[in-house]
């Protein structure tokens, strides 16, 4: 990916959220759209800020690995993210290298600024060396991923599959569109490229179509959501639940699915998500039948919702490992006892959404997980407490196979005598 020099404030508040992001308790997505926000950014200098705070910690053990190589004494925190974000403009975002070394030394600290120059300056001329050395390195080192991580995909993929994810979360994610059809833009921009194999579905190679996704006309979306309302199939005249639906975006694609003519809730376990999900899902389909509740599914399903839905879609919180690549710091926060917490958490969901489910009903439960303990795991191990249900079918999509975000889902039928 190549970049454009911008002006140096965009470095310097890349440096500064790399230093927060590394003090640990914020998103990096957050720190850069505060940063834009407060600055008021230019969209050049915001899309640089995120390309270098992104690029750094999506190469960050890669970056560190050369960073060793040029000095092995340790350097104090700070000096050693702003040596992280010149190899970065370097070596990721390949920039010229004049103005990122340059712009890199004149934020350095005097005292260190010499230090910073020589080791930037040292990575130009052992380039070839490191890009020699690279396919030798350990896969956590060579592809920035935490090498338990690597173990559990080798053990539960094998090398072939892990090595495909593992180039798919080096990339930078592309933004996907879809068209509300229910009401359409009048004209596609030429740069919305279509999906041949989505009709309805775009990658957008501008700027972000604000008016339209003010309208409702279009929202943004990954293909991957398909799966699991697809799998749902709702209808009209259907009565539905969307029980973990903010921001909206499944639930959106099931009132375009039918046509805005089916008696939707959807309900979400944090209230100051409410008034956002409210909005979207209006924009889409003002005149459904649409209630938006607050409710915490890890808690008692309400008596009055017990086998009351003929469709219930559970998409639950997960370790969001399919969407490593669009979640940049997502990876260096996971940890194994974080799976275990998750999937707790995700049986008594399960446990309780089902019991919305009318004899005959079925549930659609869904992950942006691509693993096992989340997933087949997960959903097998309630089928066998709860036989009046049925395993129909599931997906698991690995994302560098689809090509988008990795999704997991699994159709769940109840019995139509609910025994």
């Amino acid at each position: 990916m190549r970049t454009s020099p911008s002006s140096p404030g965009a470095r310097l508040l890349a440096w500064q959220a790399l230093q927060r992001w590394g003090r640990g308790g914020v998103f990096a997505e957050t720190l850069v759209a505060c940063a834009a926000a407060e600055h008021q950014l230019s969209h050049a200098d915001r899309a640089l800020l995120q390309a270098l705070v992104y690029g750094t910690l999506r190469r960050m053990a890669w970056l560190d690995w050369m960073r060793r190589q040029l000095r092995r004494e340790p350097l104090e925190e700070s000096v050693r993210w702003l040596v992280l974000l010149g190899l970065c403009q370097l070596f990721v975002l390949e920039q010229a290298e004049y103005a990122a070394v340059s712009e890199t030394v004149r934020l350095a600290p005097p005292r260190v600024r010499g230090l910073v120059n020589a080791m930037l300056r040292n990575a130009l001329r052992r380039r070839a060396e490191f890009a020699a050395a690279e396919s030798a390195l350990p896969l956590a080192q060579r592809f920035s991923m935490p090498r338990w991580l690597v173990e559990r995909w080798l053990r539960d993929f094998g090398e072939e599959e892990t090595l495909g994810m593992l180039a798919w979360n080096q990339q930078t994610p592309p933004i996907y569109l879809r068209l509300n059809p229910l009401d359409p833009p009048a004209v596609i921009p030429e740069d919305w490229e279509p999906l041949s194999e989505l009709s309805g579905w775009y990658r957008l190679h501008g700027a972000l179509p604000q008016e339209e996704l003010r309208a409702g006309r279009v929202y943004i979306t990954d293909p991957s959501t398909r799966y699991s309302v697809e799998l749902l199939a709702p209808r009209a005249g259907e009565r539905v639940l969307d029980a973990c639906a903010a921001p909206g975006g499944k639930a959106a694609a099931i009132l375009s699915a039918t046509g805005g003519q089916v008696e939707l809730l959807a309900t979400d376990a944090e209230p100051h998500r409410l008034p956002a999900l409210r909005d979207n899902l209006m924009r889409v389909a003002g005149t459904a039948k649409l209630r938006v509740v607050q409710h915490d599914w890890s808690l008692p399903c309400p008596p009055e919702w017990q086998g009351a839905f003929d469709a219930v879609l559970l998409d639950v919180p997960c370790s969001n490992s399919g969407v490593l690549q669009r979640r940049v710091d997502a990876r260096w926060r996971l940890t194994p006892a974080e799976f275990d917490r998750l999937a707790a958490l995700q049986a008594r969901l399960l446990e309780q959404g089902a019991r919305a489910v009318r004899p005959g009903g079925r549930l659609v439960y869904s992950t942006c997980s691509i693993d096992r303990q989340e997933d087949a795991d997960g959903v097998r191990a309630f089928l066998s407490t709860h036989p009046e249900f049925s395993l129909r079918r599931e997906i698991l999509a690995l994302p560098h196979r689809v090509q988008a975000d990795g999704a997991y889902a699994g159709l769940l039928e109840r019995r139509a005598d609910g025994v």
